[in-house]
C-alpha cells in the first residue's frame, strides 16, 4: 500500500493522557472523494483522533499521513492542506457573515481581493448571500453552522474534518448542513465526519468506522454493518402479553416481553418468503396480532450491539491537556504553536 494514495492513513496510532489511553493502536484509511464517518460512545477517542490528524495534538506512537504528508514531521504542510470545523463555532458573532469569511481568508494568506471574491463565492454556494451583510449574532443555528463550514473551505482544502457539525441543530438545520456536505464532496473534497447522530452517518457516509476505547472495533458500509447483525427480520407485535408465547411458538421466533415483540430472522435471499411464512403460521394458529413488519436492523442497533457491552469508560481527554492543544481553528495553517 502506498501511503500517499489515501487522503488519510493512520497505522498503530497511540495517544496517552497520563494514565488514560485515548488512542490505543488506531488504524484508519480514508478513500479519496468520500465521506468517512467515525462513530463511538463518549470517550471512544473520536475527537482525539481528529485533533491528531489535524496536528492539533501530538501523538505518542504510530504513523499518520494526511494529504500525503507526515503529520509529525510535516505539520505545516498538513495544516495547509486541510480544513477543520470543530464542535464549537469559531465565528465572530459581532462581524457580518461576509466579514468573517474575508477575515479567515486573510488569516490564511489570501490577498484582500482574492479573499473577498472567495467569500462571495462561498456565500452563494452555502445559500447565505442574502444574509451576508448581517451580523452572525442574528443567524439561526443552521445558518451559523453553514457559515462555519464555509469558513473551513476558504482555502479549498483537499480534506475537511467535521467534528459533530450538526450538534444542537433542529431537523431542518441538520438537513441544510447535510446538503452542504454532499456538495463539498461532489466538488472533490474528502470529508472525515464524527457524529453522535447515527442517522447522519447512515445518510452521508460512504464508509463507517466504529471506535471503542481508542481502537477500531468495526468498519464497513452502513449496509455491511447492518448485515453483521444477521440481516433482515420479521417483527411481530402482540396485542397482549399473554399472546407472546403462542406467537413465538407458531413462528419459531424469539420473544421480548418488554416490547411485546417476537423476532424471526429472515435469510438474505428469503425476505418475502419469511414474511409470508410468518403470516401463514399465525393464520394457521388463529392468532391475531397488533402488527407485523419486515425490516432491516438499524444503525442504532448495530451501534448498541458493538458498544453496549464494552462501551469505553475512558473519558475523552481531547481538551484536557492545555499544553498539548491549539485553539479551535478551521484551517490550521494560520495557527502557530
Amino acid at each position: 500500500m502506498i501511503a500517499g494514495s489515501h487522503p488519510l492513513l493512520a497505522q498503530g496510532v497511540r495517544k496517552r493522557y497520563r494514565n488514560t489511553r485515548a488512542l490505543d493502536g488506531l488504524d484508519l484509511e480514508v478513500e479519496r472523494g468520500t465521506v468517512h464517518a467515525l462513530l463511538g460512545p463518549n470517550g471512544a477517542g473520536k475527537s482525539t483522533a481528529v485533533n491528531v490528524f489535524t496536528t492539533l495534538t501530538h501523538y505518542d506512537q504510530g504513523i499518520v499521513r494526511v494529504a500525503g504528508h507526515d503529520a509529525r514531521h510535516e505539520a505545516r504542510q498538513v495544516r495547509a492542506a486541510v480544513g477543520l470545523v470543530g464542535q464549537s463555532t469559531a465565528l465572530d458573532e459581532m462581524l457580518y457573515g461576509r466579514e468573517n469569511l474575508v477575515m479567515f481568508g486573510r488569516l490564511h494568506g489570501l490577498a484582500k481581493a482574492l479573499a473577498t471574491n472567495r467569500a462571495a463565492e462561498l456565500l452563494d454556494t452555502f445559500d447565505l448571500a442574502s444574509a451576508a451583510d448581517r451580523k452572525v449574532a442574528t443567524y439561526s443555528g443552521g445558518m451559523r453552522r453553514r457559515l462555519d463550514i464555509a469558513a473551513g473551505l476558504v482555502t479549498t482544502p483537499s480534506m475537511l474534518f467535521l467534528d459533530e457539525p450538526t450538534t444542537g441543530l433542529d431537523p431542518r438545520g441538520r438537513n441544510d448542513v447535510w446538503k452542504m456536505i454532499r456538495q463539498v464532496v461532489d466538488e472533490g473534497t474528502t470529508v472525515l465526519l464524527t457524529t453522535q447522530y447515527l442517522n447522519e452517518a447512515d445518510e452521508l457516509a460512504d464508509r463507517i468506522t466504529v471506535l471503542g476505547a481508542g481502537r477500531v472495533i468495526a468498519e464497513g458500509t452502513a449496509a455491511e454493518l447492518k448485515d453483521s447483525l444477521g440481516g433482515d427480520r420479521v417483527i411481530i407485535t402482540a396485542r397482549t402479553p399473554d399472546e407472546l408465547a403462542a406467537i413465538a411458538a407458531a413462528v419459531g421466533g424469539t420473544a421480548d416481553a418488554d416490547s411485546l415483540q417476537v423476532t424471526v430472522k429472515a435469510a438474505p435471499a428469503g425476505r418475502t418468503p419469511a414474511l409470508v411464512a410468518a403470516i401463514r403460521a399465525l393464520d394457521d394458529a388463529s392468532i391475531d396480532v397488533d402488527d407485523i413488519a419486515l425490516r432491516r436492523p438499524s444503525l442504532d442497533e448495530v451501534f448498541l450491539h458493538l458498544t453496549g457491552a464494552s462501551s469505553s469508560t475512558v473519558e475523552d481527554h481531547s481538551a484536557g491537556d492545555v499544553t498539548d492543544h491549539l485553539p479551535d481553528t478551521h484551517t490550521a495553517e494560520g495557527v502557530s504553536r
